[in-house]
C-alpha cells in the first residue's frame, strides 16, 4: 500500500489544481491512500531563527505528514510567472528537516500556461534534494473549464493521462522502498 500526500499550491477552494488532485485520488487503484495536506496558508512566515527552537505546530505537523508519505503529489498554479509565496513558504519550512530529501514527486499542472511556474518549481524541488519523477509530470488543460474532480476523472481524455502520471509516481515509490 501506498501513501500519497498531496500538496496544492493554491490556496483557493474551488481551485482547478485542488479539483486535479480529488480527480487523481478517484482513479487511484485500491490500496493507494491519500492525504490532502490542506493547511498550507496556516504556516506561518518562513524564518531560519523559529528553527532553532521548538516548531510552531503546524509546521510540526506539515513536516510529519511530509515525512509519513511514501510520495508527494504537487499541482500548483503560476502566480506572476512564479511559484504562489505561500507555497514557496511551505516548502522552506521543509529545508532544515530530514523528511523532504529523497522523497519522489509528481509534478501535476492544471494549465499549459503555468510552464514558467513549472520551472521554478522544479529547481527549487531538485535544490531541496527532491526527487521529480519525470514521467509523473502531467499537464492539462483544465484552466477555466470548472471541472470538479468528478468531471475530471470521468473525463475519458484526462484520466489516461492521469492515470499514467501516478503510475510512474507509485512505481518510483515502489521501487524505493523495496
Amino acid at each position: 500500500m501506498a501513501h500519497v500526500l498531496t500538496l496544492c499550491g493554491s490556496l483557493r477552494a474551488a481551485s482547478s489544481n485542488r479539483s486535479l488532485l480529488r480527480a487523481t485520488e478517484r482513479i487511484a487503484p485500491v490500496g493507494v491512500v491519500f492525504e490532502h495536506f490542506d493547511g498550507i496558508g496556516e504556516l506561518p512566515h518562513f524564518n531560519p531563527d523559529i528553527e532553532a527552537g521548538p516548531l510552531p505546530a503546524p509546521v510540526a505537523h506539515f513536516r510529519a505528514r511530509v515525512g509519513h508519505a511514501d510520495a508527494l503529489l504537487i499541482s500548483c498554479p503560476e502566480y506572476a510567472r512564479g511559484i504562489p509565496g505561500a507555497f514557496k513558504n511551505a516548502l522552506d519550512w521543509l529545508v532544515g528537516g530530514h523528511e523532504f530529501p529523497g522523497k519522489p514527486i509528481a509534478l501535476f499542472n492544471a494549465s499549459p500556461r503555468a510552464s514558467d511556474a513549472q520551472a521554478a518549481l522544479r529547481l527549487v524541488l531538485s535544490t531541496m534534494s527532491g526527487r521529480v519523477v519525470d514521467e509523473a509530470a502531467i499537464t492539462v488543460a483544465l484552466l477555466s473549464m470548472g471541472m470538479e474532480a468528478e468531471a475530471i476523472a470521468a473525463d475519458p481524455a484526462l484520466r489516461p493521462k492521469i492515470e499514467a502520471g501516478l503510475a510512474a509516481l507509485l512505481a518510483a515509490a515502489s521501487s524505493q522502498s523495496g
